[in-house]
């Protein structure tokens, strides 16, 4: 398409199962404008209706809403085969970019986005606008991390009457975002956006969903019946503040829930404060090349290794101190980044181990017992990498599978190596070259 309406087109931005949107330009007011444009079928008349419907509640509902942190529409036409939509042209990312455990944003710019938004939903609910689908693909992110909310087809205008508003459609939105009442098809109010936005923060700050499962029944259910593990469990970094404020907006209790986007938006202010201002991509960075230049995370896939520092916590330890204490319980393990510790039986050395070493993997990986049945030293000062186990068995199953294999090739190493130290002190055996071969014919004997 060279031109739509009166816009220029300039190229193509992004294409969805409805929309393609286009970079165009406005001549009348000197302005690179974003055109989504909707193209009616004329094989399925029921879907175009329903186009039609959305387009224009997103049209209508839209131009009301006059706030920083939501997307501006600023025309909206509808002919006989297509329909079209110019509005703010956000130069950004969304944060669907920013979801995986690779690519997470820093802790204190995701609360700074999240408390933004928080507000502009409120604002968006003072004029009876409920979104109804918030999710990160519709969070779009413009310079110095100021949120753009866009996509309002979905919106419910709460001054109409419900009984006539043709644009209320039960059921819409996206699963994984969707509160209780909104999968169930209850009457709904600001507080549906306050939880999907809830699920967004759980996932920008662990990434991963707060409920996942292999069909949509199943998350449905889970959904609808139960709790979702708290932040600092998956990723032990966080400060514990964020686990009630996620908590609150995921309540499945309405009356338990944040009132409005202002409330939620003030309980993460508290948080924030106890946020160090400090950009961790640095650091996160500088983390992760240090294990991949270790063999033990040698096998271990990028995104992989980006979930293992989410479910670690970095330690700087001094000399002469316990790790880990014969006779404790407990399941705590990690892998050696730098130092030396020693490992040690009844008062008794038993080996020394350096740089790219597991410690505390055995209690891990016991499938019944956390009994320590040795003591580690730290013999100069370490870096530790503790692993939460709790946050471990939580995250991705590729994860949990990739750590304990290699868990237990390296516990299998260290018991050949005990082998080859005993059997350097044993008595002399039988030579096996001298004997009959299993399996040959030669010294079986049937057993009656």
């Amino acid at each position: 398409m060279e031109t739509i309406g009166k816009y220029r087109v300039i190229r193509e931005l992004g294409k969805g199962a409805t929309a393609t949107v286009y970079l165009c330009d406005d001549p009348d007011a000197d302005r690179q404008v974003a055109v989504k444009v909707i193209q009616f079928g004329k094989d399925c008349a029921a879907m175009s209706r329903r186009l039609r419907k959305l387009f224009q509640n997103e049209g209508m509902v839209s131009r009301r809403l006059n706030h920083p942190n939501i997307v501006q529409v600023y025309d909206a036409v509808v002919e006989a085969d297509y329909a079209y939509l110019a509005m703010e042209f956000v130069d950004g990312f969304s944060l669907e970019d920013h979801c995986r455990i690779d690519r997470l944003l820093p802790m204190h710019r995701v609360v700074g986005i999240i408390f933004k938004c928080a507000m502009a939903l409120d604002a968006a609910f003072r004029q009876g606008i409920i979104h109804r689908d918030i999710k990160p693909a519709n969070i779009l992110i413009a310079a110095n991390d100021e949120p753009k909310i866009a996509d309002f087809g979905l919106a419910l205008n709460l001054n109409k009457d419900l009984d006539r508003d043709s644009t209320f459609i039960m059921g819409v939105g996206s699963p994984a975002y969707m509160s209780p009442e909104q999968i169930k098809g209850y009457p709904l109010n600001q507080k549906t956006d306050l939880y999907s936005l809830g699920v967004l923060l759980f996932q920008l700050l662990t990434g991963r969903l707060p409920f996942r499962a292999n069909n949509q029944a199943t998350l449905v259910y889970k959904i609808i019946n139960t709790d979702a593990p708290s932040v600092t469990a998956l990723n032990p970094n966080l400060p514990e503040g964020l686990n009630a404020v996620v908590k609150k907006a995921l309540e499945k209790d309405l009356y338990s829930r944040y009132r409005n986007g202002a409330e939620m938006a003030k309980d993460l202010s508290s948080v924030r404060f106890q946020i160090l201002e400090e950009d961790e991509t640095v650091n996160d960075q500088s983390h992760f090349e240090c294990l991949r230049r270790l063999p033990f995370f040698t096998e271990f896939e990028n995104v992989e290794l980006w979930e293992v520092l989410r479910v670690a916590v970095w330690r700087e330890v001094a000399a002469n101190v316990a790790l880990i204490r014969e006779g404790e319980h407990n399941r705590l393990f990690g892998i050696i980044i730098e130092g030396n510790v020693e490992v040690s039986q009844g008062g008794k050395s038993i080996c020394r181990l350096g740089p790219g070493e597991p410690v505390g993997e055995v209690a891990f990986l016991h499938p019944s017992s956390d009994l320590r049945h040795g003591s580690v030293v730290t013999l100069e000062p370490t870096r530790f990498l503790e692993i939460n186990a709790s946050a471990l068995l939580l995250a991705s199953e590729e994860l949990l599978e990739r750590m304990r294999n290699s868990l237990l090739v390296r516990l299998i190493e260290r018991f050949r190596n005990v082998n080859k130290l005993v059997a350097a002190q044993g008595a002399r055996a039988v030579d096996p070259l001298q004997s009959s071969q299993y399996g040959s014919g030669f010294g079986l004997k049937l057993v009656d």
